[in-house]
């Protein structure tokens, strides 16, 4: 469990920064992506401290699982920024 876990979430990593980046400005799509980071966050915490580690991905596990709390704090922040732009 511990190892597929980490390969799933670092794939789902990968694909959501360059599908992030790709579409800044797409509000709906990053509170989406960070909800769902929320969950992969959950997941690989519980997968990190609940299964038994795999000593060769143990401290890349713990650096995805931070780096995906990041991510979804900086997707959480695109998402419900407000719009600089006004209109009369």
């Amino acid at each position: 469990m511990f190892t597929w876990s980490f390969w799933i979430l670092a794939i789902w990593f990968v694909v959501n920064v360059i599908w992030m980046w790709f579409d800044l400005d797409n509000q709906q799509l990053q509170k989406t992506f960070a909800y769902i980071n929320v969950v992969a966050v959950i997941w690989g915490f519980w997968a990190f401290y609940g299964a038994t580690p795999v000593a060769a991905l143990n401290i890349w596990f713990q650096v995805l699982n931070w780096a995906n709390v990041i991510l979804a704090a900086v997707q959480f922040y695109f998402g419900y920024r407000q719009s600089s732009h006004r209109t009369a």
